[in-house]
């Protein structure tokens, strides 16, 4: 996988672990709430992959034409 592709899914990555980290220690902070914050949790999870998927289509598609359209 060329270096495009891989910087992209190092942004996805990273933040999924920040939003785990931030949700953990809200959860952990106010037990009260923890339902509501995992569940505000995995809504963020899922729009910073969504938010991921057109750069990385995009860094694909540079990388793949780079290749010679293999």
């Amino acid at each position: 996988m060329p270096s495009r592709t891989l910087t992209e899914l190092f942004h996805i990555v990273a933040g999924l672990a920040a939003t785990v980290a931030i949700v953990a220690v809200a959860a952990w902070a106010y037990p009260l709430a923890r339902h509501e914050i995992r569940v505000v949790g995995w809504m963020a999870a899922a729009i910073v992959v969504a938010m991921g998927v057109r750069p990385l289509r995009r860094a694909w598609a540079v990388d793949h034409q780079e290749r010679g359209g293999e």
